[in-house]
């Protein structure tokens, strides 16, 4: 018998060391895709495509709350960069609960504080250019990708060790 399982039920965002349970709206992770090029040569049917690398890493947030310290946060200098860590709980039907933690490092790329009305509660979004992103489930790393020192490990296996060799890197 089928049931809901690993349903992602709640979160919390830590932003440079500071929680914002309470005041983070949402979050929405980095979309992983891979960037390719369509390759067709003499004596194939059809075109594959051909892995170049990835697609930038970008992420954002929306808070309740008018945060200094996030705010602050905006405009850093070139090397600097800040750390985002998601925890998120995921539950299953038979009530077992598991742990999925999202790490990032990267910049707030710019702020939009939104409208303020009368009677109504401001939000202030976020979006984020990342150089790192990590998620565990469970304790169990599912992908790293370390974009400054061309790391991409998918369920354990650094899929460009070889690359990186090649390089001499």
């Amino acid at each position: 018998m089928a049931t809901a399982q690993d349903i992602r039920k709640n979160f919390n965002l830590i932003v440079d060391g500071k929680g914002y349970a309470g005041s983070t709206d949402e979050f929405n992770l980095p979309e992983l895709s891979l960037q390719t090029e369509e390759y067709r040569a003499g004596g194939m049917d059809a075109p594959i495509d051909i892995t170049m690398g990835m697609e930038k890493l970008v992420a954002d947030f929306t808070l309740h709350s008018h945060s200094r310290d996030v705010l602050s946060l905006f405009g850093i200098r070139q090397s600097a960069s800040v750390a985002f860590t998601v925890y998120e709980s995921m539950e299953s039907y038979d009530g077992t609960i598991t742990q999925v933690v999202h790490n990032m490092r990267g910049k707030i790329v710019k702020i939009n504080q939104g409208a303020a009305k009368a009677g109504e509660a401001a939000k202030d979004k976020y979006d984020l250019s990342l150089d790192y992103y990590k998620q565990t489930i469970g304790g169990s790393t599912v992908h790293e990708i370390d974009v400054i020192n061309m790391v991409r490990i998918i369920n354990g296996t650094d899929v460009l060790a070889d690359v990186r060799s090649a390089l001499g890197m």
